[in-house]
């Protein structure tokens, strides 16, 4: 696991960007791709840049159960916004939040099909990766998960009431995720310190999902000042 520490976000996503890039050129052709603001800065870069998706396939984390692909606050909404409207790829996959639970098997089939290349990841103040909350397998496959309190607070403010924000989500399994070749883990704030501790150098449990990510042979941690605090 190889830690870049940044000034800021920005730096930050540059630093992923430039990584991106080094994987276009040797190939990559399958990328994960992750939702929230943590990313953001990264899609800037993307879609100011010359680099062309068009024949490449980007797979997407995880959507939240109950939403339309046109709400604003789907996940299918935010990638169109920030990075497939301007930068557009020959495949996008999201789940579908408005499917049934077959929507689990289909969703393993398309990471089968198309294994990942190089994954994003952000990561939440309890260390979840995808919405793979504490105590999940790491042996889990695509799945419906219920959000804990602590997400749900975290992401209310994107929604006019904490009533709004939906309870489940489908999402990559852990041992999905860990089936990239290569994962760019971000986090930035100091709100993130603990987790990016605990996901560096703390023991490998399910209480801690990003944990699991020592296990991996080819991880670059990208953390600003204060996400690194702890470190």
């Amino acid at each position: 696991m190889k830690v870049i520490k940044v000034k800021d976000k920005v730096e930050g996503g540059q630093k992923a960007f430039d990584i991106i890039k080094e994987g276009l050129e040797q190939g990559a052709k399958v990328f994960g791709l992750a939702t929230g603001s943590t990313p953001e800065t990264l899609y800037e870069a993307l879609t100011e840049s010359d680099l062309d998706f068009s024949d490449k396939i980007a797979i997407n984390l995880d959507e939240y159960i109950g939403l339309e692909q046109s709400h604003p606050q789907s996940y299918h909404y935010f990638m169109n916004d920030k990075l497939f409207n301007q930068k557009p790829f020959k495949e996008t996959h999201i789940p579908n939040g408005m499917a049934g639970e077959e929507e689990l098997a289909r969703y393993d089939q398309v990471l089968e099909d198309n294994p990942i290349d190089i994954q994003i990841l952000g990561i939440g103040t309890n260390a979840h990766i995808g919405f793979n909350e504490p105590g999940t397998s790491f042996d889990s496959k695509t799945q419906k998960v219920f959000l804990t309190q602590e997400t749900i607070e975290s992401n209310k403010r994107f929604f006019d009431s904490e009533d709004d924000v939906p309870k489940h989500a489908y999402s990559m399994g852990i041992d999905s995720i860990m089936g990239a070749k290569k994962i760019i883990l971000l986090a930035y704030g100091e709100n993130k310190a603990e987790a990016v501790a605990n996901t560096v150098n703390g023991p490998v449990t399910e209480e801690v999902p990003a944990s699991v990510l020592q296990n991996h042979p080819d991880v670059i941690v990208i953390v600003d000042e204060a996400a690194a605090s702890n470190l």
